[in-house]
């Protein structure tokens, strides 16, 4: 259990010290990650790279933790995104152009790790709380 524990710190401690060679070096070559958008991406140059653009985006971006279950070879973790958007946002529909609003969003993220390295990564998030925070989706229509 120890060693799930520290690869699921050792992400968080790369993802909130943006340090893309780091967050490379906590997957494992064949690694597979899933994300709301359809995103499916495999290797682990693909996967730094989606967290990078986040991290662009959001240059003052943290993730914290607030509950985190081990079991078996699995990490569940539950936890807030909290950043300024001060730079483009690349999205599959498009980019988003720096809108200076911060957003807090809920996220949980399973991971399975073998032999010290994430070997799955499934992110959940909810797109419409983070756009709507953007300011570009009517709150009217967030909550409809």
């Amino acid at each position: 259990m120890g060693d799930l524990k520290a690869v699921s710190d050792a992400y968080t401690e790369a993802f909130n010290s943006h340090d893309e060679e780091r967050i490379r070096a906590c997957y494992a070559e064949d690694a597979k990650f899933t994300a709301p958008g359809g995103v499916a991406l495999e290797g682990p140059a693909a996967i730094a790279d989606y967290n990078m653009t986040w991290l662009r985006a959001f240059p003052d971006a943290r993730v914290t933790l607030e509950n985190e279950v081990i079991a078996g070879e699995w990490v569940a973790t539950q936890g807030t995104f909290t950043g300024r958007h001060t730079e483009t946002l690349a999205s599959p529909e498009g980019d988003i152009p720096a809108t200076g609003k911060s957003v807090t969003g809920r996220a949980a993220e399973l991971i399975r790790v073998v032999d010290g390295k994430i070997v799955e990564d499934h992110l959940y998030f909810d797109n419409m709380e983070i756009l709507t925070q953007l300011g570009l989706v009517p709150e009217s229509a967030a909550t409809a």
